[in-house]
């Protein structure tokens, strides 16, 4: 199980394939595994880096709260511990939100940036929005 060391925790990691750097940043609740039959086909051209966010999968789950400059923080140190100068990103989701993050508080390491099923904040504006958060953080405390 490959883990390293970034911004004070360890963060699970896997690295496939040669070439440029590609990272894929998975969605609130959810991990690497997200990424499988992606990482199967880029991995031909592209050196596919996959890990856990803080708090998911087999990434250290320290108490929180947590935010997306500290997931950005913990994401450039995982790039930067692999020598990545820049990176080709996609974010799902809160992935998305992480890779926004990273491209302000580390615009170096982004080289370009794929963002799937997200937003830069997110905006609760009905009482349906607010329940929709609830349920999906009840999902991911269970």
């Amino acid at each position: 199980m490959p883990k390293i060391q970034s911004n004070g925790i360890n963060l699970y990691y896997e690295v496939n394939g040669k070439g440029q750097p590609l990272l894929f940043i998975h969605g609130l609740g959810s991990s690497a595994r997200d990424w499988e039959l992606q990482v199967k086909e880029f991995s031909k051209t592209y050196q596919v880096i996959t890990f856990d966010l803080r708090g998911h999968g087999q990434s250290d789950k320290p108490a929180g709260p947590y935010s997306l400059p500290m997931f950005a923080a913990d994401t450039a140190g995982l790039l930067k511990s692999f020598a990545v100068e820049s990176a080709h990103v996609v974010g799902l989701s809160l992935g998305g939100g992480v890779a926004f993050q990273l491209a302000i508080d580390f615009q170096a390491l982004v080289k370009t940036m794929v963002i799937v099923n997200s937003a830069p904040e997110l905006v609760i504006r009905t009482f349906k929005d607010r329940i929709g958060v609830w349920q999906r953080f009840a999902i991911v405390r269970l």
